[in-house]
């Protein structure tokens, strides 16, 4: 069994729990610390540092952070700090800790945990597309099994404004839509991504994918439509595969 400490970061709150990455499963309590998007890189690093302590964690960690990481490199920031543009993640963490520390995209974790345990495990010769509908749209795209990384499909434009602006979960929240109102913005955001990337399987994450049954039946798309499997756990459990997966590569 290989243990990994996996570590979600979002803009509300930050998720952790011990993963068995062979098998996709948590080995301990999935706890969460609440956060505000102001919160400085500090407080951040401090509450990750809480998770090491509180498991008396001493193995590898892997995290899933909001932006564009690139070699552990922040280079955006989304629904967090501005602060965090630039800065290395992994060697913060690994200053922090002590522990060695692999950093990647939340949604391309979430996405690794759905291609390698979840809903989409049976696709890996396919191209295939998954959104996370939550506080705004996270993406992530597998060529036949490869991480394409990085996407941000949620900030394509839509008559003018970004599509996580329109079409995200927190948006159907804050203006109280019916579902199927929702699908409405949701179908022609879709109707963007086939477009352009004519997927074979678009799968749903996210905060909303636990309600599918309730908005899939207003959506026509041509690819196979799946709801994600993983749910709230995909992030924590992709990141800590991550960090596994990248381990082994460097050691190639």
């Amino acid at each position: 069994m290989a243990k990994v400490l996996g570590i979600d970061v979002g803009g509300s709150g930050i998720k952790g729990a011990l993963v068995d990455t062979r098998k996709g499963t948590l080995l301990t309590e999935r706890k969460r610390y609440p956060t505000e998007e102001k919160d400085k890189p500090a407080k951040v690093l401090e509450i990750i540092h809480t998770f090491v302590k509180d498991l008396h964690w001493d193995g590898m960690i892997g995290i899933g952070f909001p932006a564009v990481v690139k070699h552990g490199i922040a280079f955006t920031a989304a629904n967090i700090n501005k602060k965090w543009v630039g800065i290395n993640i992994a060697e913060q963490v690994y200053q922090k800790t002590g522990l060695n520390t692999y950093c990647v995209n939340d949604a391309d974790a979430a996405g690794l945990a759905e291609m390698e345990f979840g809903a989409g495990r049976s696709y890996k010769n396919d191209i295939v597309i998954i959104l996370t509908l939550g506080t705004g749209i996270g993406s992530a795209i597998f060529v036949r099994g490869e991480l394409f990384p990085n996407t941000e499909l949620g900030h394509l434009k839509i008559r003018g404004k970004y599509a996580e602006k329109r079409a995200s979960d927190a948006v159907r929240q804050k203006k109280d839509l019916r579902w199927k109102e929702w699908a409405v913005l949701l179908q022609e955001y879709l109707n963007r991504v086939e477009f352009l990337f004519s997927p074979d399987v678009i799968i749903i994450g996210g905060g909303a994918s636990k309600n599918h049954e309730r908005f899939f039946p207003y959506l026509d798309v041509k690819a196979r439509l799946l709801p994600a499997e993983l749910l709230n756990l995909a992030g924590i459990i992709g990141a800590a595969r991550y960090a596994e997966l990248t381990k082994k590569k460097k050691e190639w």
